[in-house]
């Protein structure tokens, strides 16, 4: 299926720049979702189906929490926001969907966009059984749920 979504380079330009860059190099291209917890989010952007792990330059963190208090935008269902570790400016390219509401997100986590049409294909990617991969990684779907291609649409 088709998600379609707005982004908001004014909340967290150096965000929108990056993600635009790797859209632009194909990068999400083939890649899955490799976490997904029903209620919560999706998040992809950063293995391929045999968890082969890619990476991307790290970006500084642009919401609240960071200093970046331009960014208010609310962890809300549809909400696109980059995934990090416990450092601040690790964001990279692994980004995730919410799947509904979570407000203990705001501002801790740099949202950049919001999904204008394909909740349907979020509910289903939310609905998909998950097991665990390994030791190290849970609510891995499956079946895996592959990224065929992302790309930009100037409306």
């Amino acid at each position: 299926g088709t998600m379609k979504a707005e982004l908001y380079p004014k909340l967290a330009p150096k965000t929108v720049e990056n993600f635009l860059k790797l859209i632009e190099e194909k990068f999400f291209d083939g890649l899955i979702f490799h976490r997904v917890i029903k209620g919560f989010m999706i998040q992809g952007g950063g293995y391929n189906a045999q968890f082969d792990h890619k990476e991307a330059p790290s970006i500084k963190g642009e919401f609240a929490a960071n200093g970046w208090v331009q960014n208010d935008l609310k962890h809300t269902r549809g909400v696109l926001s980059m995934a990090r570790t416990s450092d601040p400016d690790s964001a990279s390219s692994q980004f995730f969907v919410m799947h509904q509401d979570a407000p203990h997100l705001d501002a801790q986590y740099a949202g950049f966009g919001k999904l204008t049409d394909g909740f349907d294909v979020l509910d289903a990617i939310a609905s998909t059984p998950t097991g665990n991969y390994g030791w190290y990684m849970q609510d891995v779907p499956t079946t895996p749920i592959v990224i065929e291609s992302v790309e930009i649409i100037s409306e």
